[in-house]
């Protein structure tokens, strides 16, 4: 028969956090664990969501440390335990940590213990001294090698990457985050240290723009968040970029779902990240119409530590109050002076401010964001700067000039496979087009963008170009009976829910779905939608 700590360790050895707490748990109740055994239990512990066992149990290993004489050992717990509590938010207690810690690596001598009290350093450095975070980084990288402690060395080479990042050496900065997720991939690093790594990675490729590079990683941390048994930290996290992929690449729905996951997932225990998860789903929300509800997680958003803006300033412009959005999306650029984050907050006052009437400031705007993607080498970014310069010279007058820009933007779009993005840059195109004469490219673009709406649910977008059209044919094309039918139609119920619901047999409402095709003169149902949209056929 096993004991309690053989099954503990057994649980950790297959990555069952919640077993493995409660082996741990049996065993220490039964009997004083030693060190190495505490650690492991703190580990367990945070991986399970546990958090109060999680502290205890570092500070237990922590004791442990100090009683057997091992300043080295203890000042390195004192770092995991203040790293764990910054996680958790807990900045106060995290730094009463940090500050024994410091005097234990002093105690220690040149040990590891003197690598781990520089991490905090440079993560404190990062904002204001880039350059000293990343000298700091280089220090602790040199001991952890020095040591041989592999997730030192992963924590040194993850500042040093941000740290570059910081300082505006892209290059060398990704190469440091791809290097530091290697030895996360292949294993070589601790769970807490290798969750550290693949969350902060993720965000920092976002912050670029780098999408290519962030699904490839966001798959990986997907992949070893579902290789763990009851692992609560990370999972929230990577469902939020999951969920923010999923909306770029125009899987909307997937994209829902797991925002709504996030939220349940970061709400209990309430992590720093539940604030990024409501704006997510607020977005979803927004671009489907629902302006209620995603005003609803903009306000959850902003009471858990995240600006709404500049969703909130585009949710204000789809209520018809574009003075308030401009105002709103002025607010957000005057707090965030510099740095890429201006980039989506710019791109939102492109299209604020021209709806607005205010092409000065559209122009500006545009121009700003210009000069960020010139600095910069992410093609998402030249993307919105082109999509950008387009629409303020297309508002100036200038439709060639702006035709130019737009198609640039849309070729970029399309080899991103970002089809919303797209679909938005075609009806801008199609105006353009418009200005200059070209009725049939206008008309093939807007048809481009329709059918993309229909497919992803854009319904406020879908609405909008309807309201551009020249009008067509009159509801009365079509009985009462057809106005039922496409109404579901348009809903995405089959033909044998469309008889289940309007109590009709199958047969029946297919005929009625081919004469809707013949009256309105299309040929599958998302022209049919987007037609019922165009002519007003869905209203009462």
């Amino acid at each position: 028969m096993t004991s309690p700590l053989e099954r503990a360790l057994d649980a950790t050895a297959r990555r069952s956090w919640a077993d493995a707490c409660a082996g741990f748990a049996e065993a220490q109740a039964g009997g004083a664990l030693g060190g190495d055994d505490l650690e492991r239990y703190a580990v367990a512990a945070y991986l399970a969501g546990r958090d109060d066992d999680c502290t205890r149990a570092w500070e237990a290993a922590h004791r442990a440390a100090v009683d057997a004489g091992d300043p080295g050992e203890a000042a390195r717990r004192a770092v995991l335990l203040a790293l764990c509590l910054v996680l958790r938010g807990q900045m106060a207690h995290a730094g009463g940590w940090l500050a024994r810690a410091e005097t234990l690596a002093a105690e220690a001598g040149n040990g590891a213990a003197t690598g781990y009290v520089l991490v905090p350093r440079l993560l404190a450095a990062l904002d204001h001294d880039p350059a000293a975070s990343a000298s700091l980084a280089e220090e602790a990288i040199a001991i952890a090698r020095r040591c041989g402690d592999a997730d030192l060395a992963a924590l040194g080479i993850l500042g040093h990457g941000q740290a570059l990042l910081a300082t505006g050496d892209t290059r060398r900065g990704t190469a440091r985050l791809d290097e530091v997720m290697v030895s996360v991939t292949a294993g070589e690093v601790g769970p807490v240290v290798a969750g550290i790594v693949y969350c902060a990675v993720i965000i920092e490729c976002l912050r670029l723009f780098d999408l290519a590079r962030a699904s490839e990683w966001t798959a990986a941390l997907g992949d070893w968040c579902d290789a763990q048994t009851g692992l609560v930290p990370y999972r929230g996290q990577c469902l939020v970029h999951r969920s923010q992929l999923d909306q770029v690449a125009g899987r909307w729905a997937d994209a829902a779902a797991a925002a709504e996951l996030a939220c349940r997932h970061l709400a209990d225990p309430t992590h720093p990240a539940l604030g990024l998860a409501h704006y997510q789903a607020g977005e979803l929300h927004r671009l489907h119409g629902d302006l209620d509800r995603a005003a609803a997680e903009y306000r959850a958003a902003g009471r858990h530590g995240h600006d709404p803006v500049p969703g909130l300033a585009l949710l204000e412009l789809a209520q018809g109050d574009a003075g308030a959005a401009a105002r709103t999306v002025a607010r957000a650029l005057q707090e965030r002076r510099s740095g890429l984050e201006r980039a989506p907050l710019l791109a939102a006052a492109v299209e604020i401010h021209r709806a607005a009437g205010d092409v000065s400031g559209a122009r500006a705007a545009a121009d700003e964001l210009a000069s960020l993607a010139s600095f910069a080498s992410s093609p998402v970014l030249s993307a919105m700067a082109a999509h950008a310069r387009g629409c303020a010279l297309a508002a100036e007058g200038d439709a060639a000039g702006g035709l130019s820009e737009l198609w640039d933007a849309a070729r970029a779009w399309q080899a991103l496979r970002m089809p919303y993005d797209a679909a938005r840059t075609a009806v801008e195109i199609a105006a353009a087009c418009d200005a200059l004469g070209d009725g049939g490219t206008a008309s093939l673009e807007r048809d481009s963008a329709r059918s993309t709406f229909v497919e992803l649910g854009a319904r406020l977008d879908l609405e909008r170009l309807v309201a551009d059209a020249t009008p067509t044919p009159t509801p009365s094309v079509l009985s009462q009976r057809e106005r039922e039918v496409l109404a579901l139609l348009a809903a995405g119920r089959t033909n044998r829910e469309i008889a289940e619901a309007l109590v009709i047999s199958p047969h029946t409402a297919g005929r009625h779905v081919e004469n809707i095709f013949a009256k309105l003169s299309v040929t599958t149902r998302a022209a049919a939608t987007a037609r019922a949209y165009e002519d007003g056929l869905l209203s009462p």
